[in-house]
């Protein structure tokens, strides 16, 4: 039963052209069913692939003696035992007038991320209602996620008509309903369908079941909908570079995709975030060169001047570049467990660059349900949030709204390096163009210099009561005693000024170390040797602190004592109060420390004394000679 359409290579399929979609919606709205019938219907299936879902259907199908498409899509065995929709299954398949790929997307609100992955590439949504339950409120959060994303034309298809004698009353009610809804999410375009994924009403052919309807079926309107990607070519170009091709001394090419516009041999572009501009040479492709090279094409280009161009960089259109910013207006999309708090450090990587990143502040979160904008401090697994998004450099980039891949980006936790969230680009802040850096004469090498010693920070960390600021403090007095220039930040002592603002919330004690690290910064370019004692519970944010400072400037000291210990000291009586469940946010009871995992100096308190442990720690200085 199978075609020829199957066969990537064939004529049809390459001259056809190419629509992604996604079919998304509440659960149980028949998406797995709708796209099974629709594969079944236009002959996409071979025929073990029918032997398979015959297999399939009478072991785990909830049809009876009847085929379960849903089978068809439906590939994790939790899906089939659960009869929904988990992972977002991508199928393709092509008829004489296009090509399709097709991501279905799940249904429960935990798995909303899996369904910004399959939106986040999507030409069209197909929008699942099921016609006796009405809208949903996962049918507002899908279209405003569909929205959001940048999809902007949606094919609202009312299911399961045949369980309601195929009314039009209630079809029509359906579409009153969601058409004001859409419009206010900017969604340019709703088809609505009456249809019966199940019985094959108004799938590939005219319903007489829904005679009263005289639109087109769902696989006519996929074949005739205008494509919105057929924009991009008329756009300025874009090229993220993804390598830099020098297989030998005479050749330097820079590779990557079109992802808008066109370009020609001669013509002039603009690198950024340089700003240097240059010339086309030549387009070179593995089938040889090219006259001109139109979105959506990998290529090579050569330049004929020399410019510093490397992964990361954005050739643009000279008369027409993309801006760039280092903070920026964002929308984003949280998809961890683990909650998302300001000013902690991420990665982000958009187009081929990776870039260091902190939500500086969260403006409000956004109720898909009646887009209400609520206050927020973090966010959790699903939310969505309007932020003030800062980079550590930086980038070349056009709004999301106007390209989504010169716009979007994705957030990567800097520990585990799994993707934590997706953000959209709005525009750039005003400061970003405004504040610049100050060239200065005086540097942190003169300074250090002056003082006859090699700025650094030593950053005690470890549980309340560990001795942090005991052994700092030891430090301290042994490095005047040498005559070198030092500060102590104490944790509690700034806490009485700088950070009094601060409570102990896992948002607050990011914001702690942010501005503490700050600080330190700051200190050791005036020249200073910086003692840190805090508790700095999140590798993190120690991490972050890190990253502020050269590499061997930043030395860590895990003042490494079992809980057990440090609670029988107790000096302070904190313990004692968090165990009474008088102290919230306790680190050790109530709260986490993360232990260093590669800490340049450990101190086991219960094996040294502080004399030892002060002694210890200048020694490792003089070995780095940071003391001249």
């Amino acid at each position: 039963m199978g075609t020829d359409l199957q066969n990537p290579n064939s004529p049809i399929q390459s001259s056809a052209d190419l629509l992604r979609f996604i079919t998304c919606g509440s659960v149980d709205d028949g998406k797995s069913t709708l796209l099974g019938r629709l594969l079944y219907e236009s002959r996409q299936l071979f025929d073990d692939q029918l032997h398979v879902l015959e297999s399939d259907s009478k072991r785990v199908g909830t049809q009876g003696q009847e085929l379960d498409f849903a089978l068809l899509v439906d590939g994790l065995e939790a899906e089939r035992e659960q009869g929904i929709t988990i992972d977002v299954a991508y199928r393709y398949f092509a008829t004489e007038a296009r090509r399709f790929i097709v991501a279905d997307t799940p249904g429960h609100e935990q798995y909303t991320r899996n369904m910004v992955t399959g939106a986040s590439t999507a030409d069209l949504a197909v929008l699942l209602v099921d016609a006796r339950k009405g809208l949903l409120t996962q049918t507002r959060r899908h279209s405003y996620l569909a929205s959001l994303l940048g999809i902007k034309q949606v094919i609202l298809a009312v299911n399961k008509m045949d369980l309601i004698e195929y009314s039009e009353a209630v079809f029509d009610e359906i579409v009153a309903a969601y058409r004001p809804f859409a419009k206010e999410l900017g969604i340019e375009a709703v088809h609505a369908i009456p249809l019966s994924a199940l019985r094959g009403d108004n799938i590939t052919t005219p319903s007489e079941s829904l005679g009263w309807f005289h639109g087109s079926t769902l696989l006519g309107l996929l074949e005739t909908l205008p494509v919105d990607r057929d924009s991009l070519p008329k756009q300025p170009l874009r090229m993220p570079v993804q390598w830099v091709n020098r297989p030998s001394q005479d050749f330097r090419g820079y590779a990557g995709t079109l992802v808008a516009g066109r370009v020609r041999p001669g013509e002039s572009v603009r690198v950024l975030p340089s700003g240097r501009t240059a010339t086309v040479a030549r387009i070179v492709t593995a089938d040889g060169d090219l006259d001109q090279a139109v979105a959506g094409q990998a290529i090579t280009l050569t330049l004929a001047e020399e410019v510093d161009i490397s992964r990361g960089d954005l050739i643009c259109a000279a008369t027409d570049p993309a801006e760039v910013a280092d903070q920026f207006d964002a929308t984003v999309v949280w998809m961890a467990d683990e909650d998302l708090l300001p000013n902690r450090p991420y990665l982000a990587k958009i187009g081929t660059r990776m870039v260091g990143v902190q939500i500086s502040s969260i403006r409000h979160r956004i109720n898909v349900n009646t887009l209400e904008h609520l206050a927020a401090r973090k966010l959790e697994l699903n939310d969505i949030a309007l932020v003030n998004l800062s980079l550590d450099q930086a980038i070349a980039f056009d709004p999301y709204s106007v390209n989504r891949d010169t716009g979007g980006l994705i957030l990567i936790d800097r520990q585990t390096q799994q993707t934590v969230g997706a953000g959209m680009l709005n525009f750039a802040l005003r400061r970003s163009h405004n504040i610049h850096r100050q060239a200065l004469d005086v540097n942190k090498t003169l300074r250090s210099r002056i003082k006859s010693q090699r700025s650094c920070v030593l950053w005690f960390t470890g549980l309340s009561g560990a001795g942090k600021s005991t052994i700092a403090n030891e430090v301290d007095k042994q490095l005047a005693a040498l005559g070198h220039h030092t500060y102590l930040l104490d944790g509690d002592n700034v806490r009485h000024g700088l950070n009094r603002d601060l409570g102990f919330t896992d948002a607050d004690r990011v914001e702690n170390i942010r501005r503490i690290g700050e600080v330190a910064k700051l200190m050791v370019d005036a020249g200073l040797i910086v003692l840190t004692a805090f508790i700095s519970p999140f590798r993190a944010e120690r991490a972050m602190a890190r990253a502020l400072l050269d590499a061997d400037e930043f030395i860590e000291v895990h003042v490494d004592t079992p809980l057990s210990v440090a609670e029988e000291r107790d000096v302070k009586g904190l313990y004692r109060k968090a165990r009474r469940g008088e102290l919230s946010n306790f680190t050790g009871i109530d709260s986490p420390y993360e232990a260093p995992e590669d800490p340049e100096i450990r101190i086991d308190t219960t094996k040294s004394d502080v004399a030892e442990a002060a002694e210890r720690i200048v020694a490792e200085l003089r070995e780095r000679r940071c003391l001249g």
